[in-house]
């Protein structure tokens, strides 16, 4: 899939956080970097922006929801989303190579969009192995 030239959707997560030794400036510096290179991505039809994600959070589980955050471990934490389009994976994962974000430590999950619906007899995310 994805090998016909066609556009697809990705989903970008943003994760993770700054370096502890990063200077105040040197991470303004990335962020301003950062915005300059994601509107000339959205200007050239690459990326569809997204958006940052609050602080606090839920996560809801069929036992109950736990209020305290989304996330217990710092490498898993989300800090915004936005979306790329590109005919494959690596071309998608080429266009987010280059950020300015990424030598501070933040880095990037990218994932396929799926427009089907789920089923039970299709191997999912959701399928244990």
């Amino acid at each position: 899939m994805g090998d016909d030239g066609a556009t697809r959707e990705f989903l970008v997560l943003s994760r993770g956080q700054w370096r502890r030794d990063a200077a105040p400036e040197e991470i303004q510096a990335a962020i301003d970097g950062f915005y300059d290179w994601l509107d000339a991505r959205i200007a050239a039809g690459h990326m569809v922006t997204g958006h940052r994600l609050a602080r606090e959070g839920a996560t809801i589980y069929a036992r109950g929801v736990a209020l305290d955050g989304p996330f217990g471990e710092t490498k898993e934490l989300v800090g915004g989303y936005w979306f790329v389009r590109a005919p494959s994976l690596a071309e998608a994962a080429a266009l987010l190579s280059d950020s300015p974000t990424l030598p501070l430590g933040l880095f990037y999950e990218l994932r396929p969009l799926e427009h089907e619906r789920a089923s039970a007899w299709a191997r999912t995310n959701e399928t244990p192995d």
